[in-house]
């Protein structure tokens, strides 16, 4: 079951951070607590570590990205697993839109035939 990597809370006051560089990219097997990324914030620049030994499945904040405390920043899973989420769904979304010009080609083609021997 993949795993969610989200920005930890990195002090009292401080309620987001900024993506500031990937030290792993999509497909690279992590370790526990080997660092994935770094941080800023207004108060600390930090590396956030992988919680779990696994595959890098899908990274959801950019670089140069801010966001909250909180935030779901990566998921980390076995090799070939999916993450569940939009990625997974589009070509889902495609199927029945490439199934729909099939249909309507057929039926134009159809027209034209049926009105030459009319003519």
């Amino acid at each position: 079951m993949p795993t969610s990597v989200s920005l930890p809370a990195l002090g009292e006051s401080v309620t987001e951070g900024t993506v500031t560089r990937w030290l792993k990219q999509v497909g690279d097997t992590v370790a526990v607590d080997e660092p994935l990324l770094e941080v800023s914030t207004d108060k600390v620049d930090t590396e956030i570590p992988s919680p779990v030994a696994g595959t890098l499945l899908e990274i959801k904040a950019a670089e140069d990205e801010t966001v909250e405390v909180g935030a779901e920043l990566a998921v980390i899973g076995d090799a070939g697993e999916s993450t569940g989420s939009a990625p997974a769904e589009a070509p889902a979304a495609e199927a029945p839109a490439a199934e729909a010009p099939a249909e309507q080609a057929p039926a134009a083609e159809a027209a034209p035939v049926q009105e030459a021997p009319a003519v």
